[in-house]
């Protein structure tokens, strides 16, 4: 039997005789069933050669039931595909009858040759099994694909679906038809179901070409004849090809530009926990056991299936892991004048591609990124002018990562505007290039827009309304030091209180606050002058010392109440003054806090308070507002904020809020100066 040998990279003009298609058929397609569904490479790591879907190395699945967002695991891809279409009503179309989406452009007429795209470029289809999203259909658009072919699950599309997408992108070269590139990862079931539908194709007047690309660089060269698998490198594949395509180049141009792209990247992925398919009865726990010392494991060099890779080993840091793919790519390199050189050298130029692989979080991709890009231009001395971070690539929920590198150097700088042409492909993300100068723009910082800078008390004050209060910052200072003497002496019964109903740190934190204060007010930091001075001053002292949501809080409402004072019309500040401050500190809270008054929060006693002293301005009766207004709160049967919005009815009954407790006794200090 004849074996299809495209190599790295290589294409094959299919313009085959009809008795080779005979031969085809007889031979190949009569086993076609066996390989439908042998969507992996043979294992390579053991004496023996059996698909990696039928390996089941030891524990290879945990005793836990997936959990995945499914109906019924037969028709996933069906529904699939029917999401998608909702989501781009006007972008896509199915092809009737088959598991293929299409560019809305080939929503023609039949037999409208004119209106045809494929009258103005060469069609490109790619696809293969489904779960490697957003590939392959969300790369369909304008400069890239013009269809995707959707197999099963991990499973090669069958030919009846592969060649109906062709006949519906491609018109005969007879009728002005441009050709149809095929694009197809290294997996022997892809690279047979697309080379008969090719082949099939051809016969029936179409011109069709086939790119196999094997970009993976786990599989050691001399690993027999399944060679590299096709990998993530693939996307940049359709990019090229794509470009070529919407540049009006003909079949063999195109296929010339995607060979270059595909001879010239090399990946490698890693995972720190294995895929699950959806329908599994188990989890894959493959990765998730630890070695004989208790470590936990990774592996690298695995595939886009979940195939073993050339190792496992234990965790490690994400400097480590870009070493260790840098080192394999680096080890792997590519074939120059039938020799194995390194992939990139110093002084190159690079395009990398960092893939998610599934369930690797977005803050991890960027700490990888810059792992491997530094180490790029550090360690090998390269610039990496184009850096895509992204799902491009995926293995369903696979927690892991994969990197592609293409030196952009030689032929492919021939193919560097193809790939960096405008597409509206929905998962391709328009590049930011780095396209001049020793650094990167990004590097240099936008400097710091300093503060306002302090000024001496006296110049301060003399730009500030006049205070109209008699010996106000004598009457300040002794409001001050009673205020902090009270709530250290009440640290105990506030921390008795929000022991119970809270977590327990709000007489410690009062008293810290009030701590900050006195020992602020004793060395003269304090600026007593002016009370819009003095209130910041109270603001930078609790933020300096109380920390928690009471600390902020509180340093909201002396913030707000100092630039308040700011804006004050008519002749001066006087106690009327004041009073609209503390009120508008009060505000400050409940707007930035989100609480209200009945909340069971400081603001119980806030409220009233303010509202008592807006009325009278008077001291006294703001405390009793205050002190009535907690004591009240030990009769809520629920709180809106807090730790105490987490507490039972049972718990909070009889127990007042700790910090409306501590507002009560602040101004039950201050009446008795005032």
């Amino acid at each position: 039997t004849p074996t299809l040998a495209l190599g790295r990279g290589q294409s094959r003009s299919m313009l085959a005789p009809k008795l080779l298609i005979s031969f085809l058929l007889t031979t190949i397609a009569s086993r076609a069933s066996s390989f439908q569904h042998s969507h992996s490479p043979l294992v390579t790591s053991h004496n023996f050669q059996l698909p990696i879907r039928h390996r089941r190395p030891t524990n290879l699945f945990a005793t836990m039931k997936p959990k995945k967002f499914i109906n019924d695991p037969s028709n996933a891809v069906d529904e699939f595909i029917a999401g998608l279409l909702l989501q781009y009503p006007n972008h896509l179309r199915k092809l009737a009858n088959h598991p293929v989406l299409l560019h809305s452009s080939f929503a023609v007429a039949a037999g409208d040759d004119a209106a045809h795209p494929n009258t103005q470029r060469v069609s490109l289809l790619s696809g293969g099994g489904s779960g490697h999203e957003p590939s392959h259909a969300g790369y369909i658009g304008t400069n890239m694909l013009s269809g995707a072919i959707l197999g099963g699950i991990f499973a090669s599309p069958p030919i009846s679906n592969i060649l109906a997408a062709i006949r519906a992108v491609t018109i005969p070269t007879s009728r002005g038809g441009k050709g149809c590139l095929l694009i197809v990862k290294n997996y022997t079931g892809d690279r047979l179901n697309f080379g008969m539908a090719c082949e099939l194709a051809n016969a029936e007047g179409l011109a069709v070409k086939m790119v196999v690309v094997a970009d993976d660089c786990a599989i050691e060269r001399q690993k027999g004849i399944t060679g590299a698998r096709g990998v993530a490198g693939t996307v940049l594949v359709h990019k090229a090809a794509g470009g070529a395509a919407g540049k009006g180049m003909d079949l063999d141009a195109v296929s010339n530009a995607a060979e270059t792209v595909a001879n010239g990247v090399g990946s490698l992925g890693v995972a720190l926990e294995a895929v699950t398919i959806p329908g599994a009865d188990q989890v894959n726990d493959r990765l998730s056991k630890t070695n004989e010392k208790g470590e936990l494991m990774m592996e690298i060099g695995l595939g886009i299936h979940g195939e073993a890779g050339m190792r496992q080993c234990s965790l490690l840091t994400c400097d480590e892991i870009a070493k260790e793919m840098l080192k394999a790519i680096q080890g792997y390199g590519k074939e120059v004048d039938s020799k194995i050189v390194p992939l990139y050298k110093s002084g190159d130029e690079l395009l990398v591609l960092i893939n998610n692989l599934g369930g690797t979080s977005n803050f991890e991709m960027s700490l990888l990124a810059r792992s491997l890009v530094s180490q790029l231009e550090k360690d090998a001395g390269c610039k990496a002018t184009r850096v895509l971070v992204g799902s491009f690539m995926t293995a369903f929920d696979m927690q892991g990562a994969s990197v592609s590198i293409m030196p952009l150097t030689g032929d492919a700088r021939d193919v560097l505007s193809l790939i960096d042409a405008d597409t509206d492909a929905p998962a391709w993300t328009k590049v930011d290039i780095w396209a001049d100068g020793a650094s990167r723009p990004s590097d240099t910082e936008i400097a710091e827009v300093p503060g306002v800078a302090s000024t001496s008390d006296d110049t301060a004050t003399a730009s500030l309304p006049p205070v109209l209060i008699d010996n106000f910052s004598d009457v300040a200072r002794s409001i001050l030091a009673q205020c902090s003497k009270a709530l250290i002496e009440a640290e105990p019964i506030l921390t008795k209180y929000d022991t119970i109903v809270g977590d327990g740190d709000c007489g410690i934190t009062m008293e810290r606050g009030a701590k900050e204060i006195s020992k602020q007010l004793e060395s003269g930091k304090l600026r007593l002058d002016h009370p819009s001075l003095m209130f910041s001053d109270l603001a930078d002292a609790v933020s300096a010392s109380m920390g928690g949501t009471s600390g902020i809080l509180l340093e909201l409402m002396f913030r707000k109440a100092s630039t308040s004072l700011l804006t004050t019309t008519g002749e001066g500040i006087t106690s009327k003054e004041l009073a609209t401050a503390f009120r508008a500190g009060v505000e400050a809270v409940s707007f930035y806090g989100g609480a209200q008054e009945g909340s069971r929060t400081m603001l119980d006693a806030l409220f009233p308070a303010s509202a008592a002293m807006l009325s009278a301005v008077n001291v006294q009766e703001a405390a009793l507002a205050a002190r009535t207004g907690a004591d009240a709160t030990a009769a809520m049967d629920h709180a809106e904020a807090g730790r105490s919005n987490y507490l039972s009815k049972e718990v909070l009954m009889g127990t007042p809020d700790p910090g409306a407790v501590a507002v009560a006794i602040v101004l039950e200090a201050m009446a008795p100066v005032l």
